[in-house]
């Protein structure tokens, strides 16, 4: 080899060390981006048209106290812990998702909760939003143990007594040590009146925090019943449809509490959907710290019992609604009703087919009076039907009946009718006296923007 070759060969060699230690940077950069925390320069959703005017004052409730914090889970700069403390000698109940694909702190609190959970020592739930630590394997089963563990020495309470939820991206591994971590300074900040911060910092895809309240009169005094949600889309009925936290200061067992929070679970979020998708991770669960100085509670005939399971059920009912309200694109907000059905059951399958179907939601989007959807939804349910005692109506205005156009049918007034936010599809299928009532929301391009790039 000559001299003039050696030395161009070794100006190649530079030339390809210079390239190799580029993208070793590159590469070494793009694993870190993946192991930090992405700033969240991402611009916030715009808020639902459907929102409420502003979150609820919400009461305290004596003997739950709140704190948030900024971990880093998935992204930086916001608030996406949460640390609930509940009092010794609570009673707390729940209600899962029954997702073959559970997330392990759904499996975990179901197992903690089954039947109802007295907590003699007191309770805790630790909520991260940004990973949902679901798909995660053994490692997921470990990172829940991790943070109860935490919880529990920060709180002064076993492990066993602490709860978890997580809402997130599915399948990616939860960095539980930024949470396990922030955990003690969070114990330091807890306060009773921080519910509202709580219920920003659950948020995902939400564009509002969601809140309810209610107060009961009952023998002895006042029952108050506070609640926030999470949820926005993946919602579909199959208990639960998001991440939902309910508190009181009730006296009652825990067994009597699960019952009525199964009861009303069915009335409510179980009556909700914004896309047919059931998620890992869904969870109610519900808190009675027995602070209050009404009589305690338990015997399901007495007039206080049956006024704090509806005033429960009322919370429960205005956190699904919202959740609808805030179904991610969603401009309208839809009830159907669909009454005469051979049984409750087929009510429901009825019902949840409209509510599901991608071409009713679209047609409601584009404000289009497209009943002939609503007959094709009702077809599909797998309910008993009968076509020529079938009869449609749009909120007042009655479309079809007898199995066929109404003669009355006026297309202008449906037409404007379906411009209103808020609307009403009734279905009577005439063989019957079954009924149900669900919630829905339309299906608008917004949908797909959001879910597109959910993960970027």
């Amino acid at each position: 080899m000559g001299k003039t070759d050696w030395k161009a060969e070794a100006k190649d060699l530079k030339h390809k060390l210079g390239r190799a230690k580029r993208k070793l940077r590159a590469a070494d950069a793009e694993g870190a981006a993946v192991a930090a925390p992405k700033p969240a320069t991402k611009a916030a959703l715009s808020r639902s048209p459907l929102a409420p005017a502003a979150f609820p004052d919400l009461p305290a409730i004596a003997g739950v106290r709140f704190a948030v914090a900024a971990a880093g889970v998935r992204y930086a700069g916001r608030t996406d812990v949460t640390l609930i403390e509940i009092a010794p000698g609570s009673s707390l109940a729940g209600a899962f998702t029954r997702s073959a694909t559970r997330a392990a702190s759904v499996l975990d609190a179901e197992a903690k909760i089954a039947g109802g959970m007295a907590a003699p020592h007191g309770a805790a739930i630790v909520i991260n939003s940004g990973n949902a630590n679901a798909f995660t394997g053994r490692a997921g089963v470990a990172s829940v143990a991790a943070i109860c563990t935490a919880a529990g020495a920060a709180l002064g309470i076993p492990a066993g007594a602490v709860l978890t939820s997580s809402t997130g991206v599915i399948g990616e591994p939860l960095p539980h040590e930024r949470i396990a971590s922030a955990l003690g300074p969070m114990a330091g900040t807890l306060d009773g009146g921080a519910i509202a911060d709580a219920a920003r910092a659950i948020m995902t895809t939400d564009t509002f925090p969601k809140g309810a309240a209610a107060e009961v009169a009952a023998e002895g005094g006042k029952i108050r019943i506070a609640g926030i949600a999470k949820g926005s889309g993946m919602i579909a009925p199959d208990m639960a449809t998001m991440l939902v936290y309910i508190f009181t200061d009730a006296a009652i067992a825990a067994p009597a509490l699960q019952q009525i929070v199964s009861r009303e679970v069915d009335r409510s979020f179980n009556c909700i959907t914004v896309d047919g998708d059931t998620s890992t991770s869904d969870a109610v669960m519900v808190a009675a710290t027995g602070q209050s100085p009404a009589a305690p509670l338990g015997n399901p005939q007495s007039a206080s019992t049956r006024a704090f399971a509806d005033a429960l059920g009322g919370v429960m009912r205005d956190l699904a609604w919202q959740v609808v309200r805030d179904g991610e694109g969603a401009t309208k907000f839809v009830e159907v009703a669909v009454t005469g059905a051979s049984d409750d059951r087929d009510a429901h399958r009825v019902a949840m087919a409209i509510a599901n179907s991608p071409l009713v939601k679209t047609a409601i989007a584009g404000q289009d009076a497209n009943w002939g959807r609503v007959v094709m939804a009702v077809g599909k349910s797998g309910a008993a039907a009968d076509r020529d005692r079938l009869s449609i109506r749009f909120g007042p205005h009655v479309v079809a009946e007898n199995g066929a156009r109404a003669p009355a049918y006026d297309e202008a007034a449906v037409s404007a009718y379906m411009r209103a936010q808020d609307l009403v599809i009734g279905v009577d299928l005439g063989i019957g006296s079954g009924a149900r009532t669900v919630w829905t929301c339309d299906l608008t391009h917004g949908y797909i923007a959001i879910n597109g790039d959910y993960r970027s």
